[in-house]
């Protein structure tokens, strides 16, 4: 008795919805039915078992919100067409392209004029006509004749093209443009009424037509539109053509089994031109199988799929459609032939003679090599800040045309800033991270107290990683040393940066109060590092590093306020950076060898780049 309560239940809700659902007049509405259907669906049992212990509700109890023709409703009962567009949404077990159209991977390289079918314009025509409109059967005519006779009638265009007039007779207006309407029937009228009739004809109304679309497409099927609507129209309202099975360059349009135009989108795409057509009811659009392709893959303006001819696949017609770049020499093609690889390297001169298969690849390639290119200049000199030099120009070359006041630039400290040092140092700091994470995740466990302790240091050095991978090196070169300047070669995109003169000496790092101070010829590191507030209480007062204006590095330690130091120079002078590097606590971390000379190439490469 229970189910037979619930499958009652079940079945007059479903058919209440049911009559919702065909006076559904939006996408909101459709919605709203679908999920108050899956909420009835979920809760009918509980529902129907619930009633009848409590109410006693039997089937004939159920609320129905169904009515009878003539019984007053409000509820139009005839149906009507969804003023309103639905936005993508199905309706309940309507198809959808993901359940009848087979899978495929987006295209790395789509086809040329693909798109064509990206903007809206099958949705934004308004419903005015044009003047270029050609008059088809079934329009509307309207017709006003006063004076010596009066008359005012519309006519409908028939089968054969005609409006008819009485006491004149068929005037043929098919194929007509709208904006001449006028003009046609004006002239034939006034053959008869010669005197005293005034005349004034208007094209009322363009009757849609109805035109199937084929073949490898989205959604094929029938659609509607006017006569004068493009091929273009017709294939967007379809969802355009399928990109792996569908030609651009072969779209027929079939009349009473005769290809009557045929269509090519590559054509509209470089030239504008797309056949004149005027569709009638019955007509087809039918899009052809793709032909032979050409994949471009790099190196030009149009890296796309080509879609050829037999006669079209060679070189020159590819160069033609996909524009190789500016700067482009070479062409690699690869492919196959008689069932064996197929691979040629040819300049852009002998790529235009050969001959291309279906399936091809093509690479444009810029290998011309550089003859002149562009040095910077930064720093305390006057003049332009770019030069171009020829390969194989040297430093000294270029420092005799760039203008420098010696009352303000340091010219004996001249430094380079590369960017394949910064490349190489990047590198070199990657490496030692990587050793690092290798030690820290590889190390050997003895005991569960020392795995929590692990997981810690693990946790720790993971963030210095993290921190260490965003430093960017500078590239610095160091190319001058107590006033000689090395002659080196420069490459491209270097520059030459002219320090200014300065007097003050920079402290930082591990210090309470980083500063500049100015230059005192009788301190020493020790009376630096106390005007800047002396060691914070993780500074490493072992090694001080001292970073030279010319880019220099020299590593110092304090020992009964003396400067002893390791590198080229033994005195602080004006313009040098004292850095205190943050100290390894060897009794928390493990791999503090790694650390600290990761700290000592993340502190040098960020600032410096030793010769």
């Amino acid at each position: 008795m229970l189910n037979l309560i619930s499958f009652t239940a079940a079945a007059v809700l479903s058919i209440g919805l049911f009559s919702q659902t065909v006076n559904a007049q939006s996408a909101e509405q459709i919605e709203q039915l679908r999920q108050r259907a899956q909420q009835t669906g979920s809760s009918s049992t509980s529902n129907a078992a619930a009633g009848n212990a409590a109410a006693g509700v039997s089937p004939l109890s159920v609320q129905s919100q169904r009515t009878l023709p003539g019984a007053g409703s409000t509820q139009n009962t005839m149906g009507q067409f969804s003023t309103q567009p639905r936005s993508g949404l199905s309706l309940p077990g309507e198809p959808t392209i993901e359940s009848v159209f087979p899978q495929q991977q987006a295209m790395a390289n789509p086809p040329f004029a693909a798109n064509l079918f990206l903007g809206g314009f099958e949705s934004e025509r308004t419903t005015g006509l044009n003047d270029n409109y050609l008059v088809a059967p079934g329009d509307k005519i309207s017709i006003w004749l006063w004076g010596a006779i009066n008359y005012s009638d519309v006519s409908t265009v028939d089968n054969q093209g005609n409006i008819f007039i009485p006491n004149i007779g068929p005037i043929r207006v098919a194929n007509t443009p709208a904006g001449t309407v006028n003009q046609t029937v004006s002239s034939k009228i006034r053959q008869v009424y010669t005197n005293d009739v005034n005349v004034y004809v208007n094209l009322l109304t363009s009757t849609p037509v109805a035109v199937y679309v084929s073949g490898p497409i989205l959604r094929p099927g029938q659609y509607a539109g006017l006569a004068s609507d493009s091929v273009l129209y017709y294939l967007k309202r379809a969802g355009g053509i399928d990109f792996q099975r569908g030609s651009f360059r072969k779209i027929d349009v079939i009349r009473n089994n005769e290809v009557i135009a045929t269509a090519d989108l590559y054509a509209f795409f470089r030239n504008g031109k797309l056949p004149k057509i005027s569709f009638k009811d019955g007509d087809t659009i039918l899009v052809r199988p793709i032909g032979n392709t050409i994949v471009v893959e790099t190196g030009a303006r149009n890296s796309f799929t080509f879609e050829f001819s037999d006669e079209e696949l060679t070189g020159e017609v590819v160069n033609y459609f996909a524009r190789p770049g500016e700067f482009a020499s070479h062409a690699s093609v690869a492919g196959v032939r008689d069932n064996k690889q197929f691979a040629r390297y040819l300049s852009l001169a002998d790529f235009e003679a050969l001959p291309l298969k279906a399936g091809d690849t093509v690479e444009y390639v810029a290998d011309n090599e550089a003859q002149i290119y562009r040095i910077n200049v930064a720093g305390a000199f006057s003049g332009a800040s770019q030069l171009m030099v020829d390969k194989g120009t040297r430093l000294l070359d270029v420092l005799d045309h760039i203008e420098a006041d010696t009352t303000l630039s340091d010219t004996q400290n001249i430094y380079l800033l590369r960017e394949s040092v910064a490349i190489k140092q990047k590198e070199i700091i990657e490496q030692g991270l990587e050793r690092l994470e290798r030690s820290m995740y590889t190390a050997p466990i003895s005991s569960t107290g020392e795995g929590a302790i692990r997981a810690q240091e693990a946790q720790l050095v993971a963030d210095f990683i993290a921190r260490a991978r965003q430093v960017e090196p500078q590239g610095r070169v160091v190319v001058s040393e107590n006033g000689d300047t090395a002659n080196i070669l420069l490459e491209p995109n270097d520059t030459i940066v002219i320090p200014e003169i300065t007097d003050l000496i920079h402290i930082g790092g591990e210090v309470l109060l980083p500063q500049s101070v100015v230059f005192n010829p009788d301190a020493d590191t020790e009376d630096y590092i106390a005007w800047a507030g002396g060691f914070t209480e993780r500074a490493e007062d072992e090694r001080i590093l001292i970073v030279r204006k010319n880019g220099n590095v020299a590593f110092a330690n304090i020992d009964n306020g003396i400067l002893t130091a390791n590198g080229s120079g033994a005195h602080l002078l004006p313009g040098d950076q004292i850095i205190v590097l943050p100290a390894i606590d060897t009794k928390v971390l493990q791999a503090v060898k790694d650390i600290t000379q990761i700290v000592y190439q993340i502190a040098i490469a960020a600032n410096v780049a030793t010769d």
